[in-house]
């Protein structure tokens, strides 16, 4: 195919596609799904060799969130029935953290609910980036903690937070159709904000939310300028108790394309699949590690993930290795850029993070479910089958951080 062939030279050279050839990716066939990502998988080599990056979550704060976004569990009026909890300490989420690491994780995110931090949430990251350092120096750490004021990017850098993310979620064009609490423009200051105080820029989307291919494409070229280091793609739970219950819009061919997409937009940043993987690609994750270089282990924000084991097993059923804590995980070129920008930040090694995403949004976006379902089309998501078929699909996080459960990492 023409299209694939353009996409995959460009890709190679590290050159974007233009909008109208992202949009053709989205709208190939079934039939022609396994070359996009074959296609898309040379890519990855190219830049990322058969490495995936583990990253792992560490949930600070859990639900009481006073914004109105439309995907979330934790969000403003939400009848999810998630956890809810305060601040953990900097020991007990320094415990939650080994176990991730301990699993083979090398970043460590670490995420609260809000609007964002107050001065004082800023000194308890502080304090917890300090115990999980004390125990692990070479781990990275992404901060995830909502809108940020002035001057609190450049506290958490010098409290050696290494990376912020931020997700822009949807196009700028329909953002105020999942939330009105606050506007896309928000969220694209916090990302300019952090990367500006030296910290590696994190953002990404959540698929599945009724959006256009247009909406999708729009989100991507933007966070190809904001010079995000890492894309973290998500895919819409609809959860039950949140406005988007009823949104049953992907299939595992769908998150393919959509992923084949980003990466061809962003050939050479780290692509991670995050919330959403167990339950919309199912069987056909390992397809995904194809195209996407980093994956969350373990649990998630409010919802239980794949058991740790089995995402070590599919990676290496898969032909694939996972990134050890000293390599780089940015090409040398994107790590240089990146330094440059920020004024001496060195993306993608131990020292200096490459990106973090949550596994289903963070800080006012809230977390998704996971759990192994059959699939729903959205054509049955409006019949009364479709509610009984959701029944088992939303497996509500009960362990781990918060909890006297162990983590599943």
């Amino acid at each position: 195919m023409d299209l694939l062939d353009t996409l995959t030279a460009k890709g190679l050279r590290g050159e974007t596609p233009t909008r109208e050839e992202a949009l053709a990716v989205l709208a190939t066939t079934d039939d022609e799904l396994l070359d996009v990502v074959a296609a898309a998988g040379r890519v990855r080599r190219r830049w990322f060799g058969r490495r995936v990056k583990l990253n792992y979550l560490v949930n600070l704060k859990s639900g009481l969130c006073p914004e109105d976004c439309s995907y979330c569990s934790q969000r403003l009026g939400s009848k999810a029935e998630i956890l809810k909890y305060t601040w953990l300490k900097p020991d007990q989420a320094a415990e939650a953290a080994k176990a991730g690491v301990s699993g083979g994780a090398k970043r460590v995110c670490l995420v609260a609910s809000g609007r964002g931090p107050t001065d004082r949430d800023i000194d308890r990251v502080t304090d917890t980036v300090a115990a999980i350092k004390d125990a692990d120096p070479a781990v990275e750490i992404c901060a995830c903690l909502g809108l940020l004021s002035d001057n609190q990017a450049e506290r958490l850098k010098a409290a050696g937070v290494d990376a912020y993310n931020h997700n822009l979620n949807t196009s700028e064009g329909t953002y105020g159709d999942i939330a009105t609490t606050h506007t896309y423009a928000d969220r694209v200051d916090t990302v300019e904000k952090a990367h500006g105080a030296g910290l590696s820029a994190c953002s990404g989307l959540i698929a599945g939310m009724g959006e256009s291919d247009e909406d999708l494409v729009d989100v991507v070229f933007a966070l190809r300028e904001l010079g995000s280091d890492s894309v973290p793609v998500n895919f819409l739970i609809p959860f039950e108790g949140t406005p988007l219950a009823k949104e049953w819009n992907l299939t595992p061919q769908r998150c393919l394309r959509i992923l084949s997409m980003v990466r061809f937009v962003n050939p050479d940043t780290e692509v991670r699949i995050a919330g959403g993987r167990e339950v919309h690609l199912r069987s056909m994750q390992p397809l995904g590690l194809h195209v996407a270089n980093s994956i969350f282990l373990g649990d998630y924000l409010t919802s239980e993930g794949q058991a740790g084991q089995a995402d070590l097993d599919m990676i290496r059923d898969a032909g694939f290795e996972v990134e050890g804590m000293g390599e780089r995980t940015l090409p040398r070129h994107r790590a240089d850029i990146a330094a440059a920008a920020v004024g001496g930040c060195g993306t993608g090694t131990a020292e200096a993070a490459s990106g973090c995403g949550t596994g289903g949004g963070c800080g006012p976006c809230g977390g998704h479910s996971h759990g192994a379902a059959p699939a729903v089309t959205a054509d049955a998501a409006e019949t009364d089958e479709a509610d009984e078929a959701r029944t088992d699909l939303v497996r509500v996080r009960r362990r781990g951080a918060g909890t006297e459960l162990a983590p599943n990492a």
